[in-house]
């Protein structure tokens, strides 16, 4: 239920979702290969990401950040951010950048100090700071502020108002300041830069699309559609290092939400109603993978009581694939072979 201030949904055209039951999205059962397993005691750990020597490090929703070997699952907590740690760019140097939804922009130094690099862009402060991407040199990060409206708990009051209030931004770690590079965005969501740092994807979850913005080359500074009308909301997005991404797909679409597009005031009405009545997703896991240029070349799912669900990341770790979960008390594994494996 929105509170504090009105909400005011936009009517907007909403593209036919692409069947789950044919074609390349078509539901399978490869993600029940997935092992969960528990570095540590603790709930929601979002944003999983790896180092330069295969650690995994991921924040959970007591504020914890934890650094892990999948080897032998140890893990050690590198820092309590007091917020809401959500995507982490951990560097080679024990350095790690955090998107925390209730702070903003946060470096964790390797003593386990933390440093607030950015809370505001233009004058306007971050209200849901999501996911980030740092440079090969580690002198820019480029991360989302998903609503200027609506913060913690309050998404899908967002996503349902489609008041497009993200925004794609980067920081500069030499001169400490912070612009906007895309505003107007359908809850501005996953962070990856590209190869050679050319160009930075941001998921749209409200949109169902991941956008591409140029940092270098003859197109640098605009933008254009990596992936459109995507089975689901996009969340979180990793680059392998080499020939292609990760998206996780945190639900699939909600064929109510499509159909009142255009019907912003009945929009308003399910935005307005107690959060338990509110639309809810199904319990139905979803990752995707895309090469360099877009296309799709791997669909990983599972849809059951038993699924590892509101996938909200997954990344490459050596021979394997992680995943992390908004609402799951642990991360979950698979054998990359057995993502491209047939059911």
């Amino acid at each position: 239920m929105a509170k504090g201030q009105p909400v005011r949904p936009v009517a907007w055209h909403c593209p036919p979702a692409p069947s789950l039951d044919r074609g390349p999205y078509a539901i399978n059962r490869r993600l029940q290969r997935l092992q969960r397993f528990y570095p540590i005691e603790g709930s929601g750990p979002e944003g999983v990401a790896v180092d330069g020597v295969g650690r995994i490090v991921v924040g959970y929703g007591d504020g914890r950040v934890v650094r892990s070997r999948l080897r032998d699952d140890t893990f050690e907590t590198l820092a309590n951010t007091r917020g809401r740690p959500l995507g982490m760019a951990p560097r080679d140097d024990g350095t790690v950048f955090v998107a925390d939804a209730l702070r903003g922009l946060l470096r964790i130094d390797p003593d386990g100090s933390i440093d607030v690099l950015s809370t505001q862009a233009e004058g306007l402060p971050y209200r849901f700071t999501n996911d980030l991407a740092v440079d090969a040199a580690g002198a820019h990060v480029y991360f989302t502020d998903s609503s200027s409206k609506w913060g913690v708990g309050y998404d899908t009051v967002d996503i349902i108002e489609h008041g497009g209030h993200g925004r794609l931004l980067h920081y500069n770690c030499a001169t400490g300041t912070t612009s906007v590079l895309m505003k107007g965005l359908q809850f501005a969501n996953g962070v990856a830069l590209g190869p050679d740092d050319a160009y930075v994807l941001v998921a749209e979850s409200g949109q169902y699309r991941v956008q591409r913005y140029w940092l270098k080359g003859p197109k640098a500074g605009t933008a254009d559609v990596f992936v459109d009308n995507l089975p689901g909301f996009p969340d979180n997005i990793s680059f392998n290092g080499r020939d292609r991404f990760w998206l996780a797909i945190a639900a699939p679409r909600n064929s109510l939400l499509d159909s009142l597009s255009q019907r912003p005031l009945i929009r308003r009405i399910i935005a307005n109603l107690p959060a338990a009545i509110q639309p809810k997703p199904a319990r139905h896991g979803i990752v995707l993978a895309f090469g360099l240029e877009g296309k799709l070349v791997a669909n990983v799912q599972h849809r059951g009581q038993s699924a590892f669900w509101k996938i909200t990341s997954a990344c490459e770790v050596g021979e394997w694939l992680v995943c992390g979960s908004v609402d799951e008390n642990a991360l979950a594994r698979m054998p990359l072979h057995d993502v491209f494996a047939e059911d």
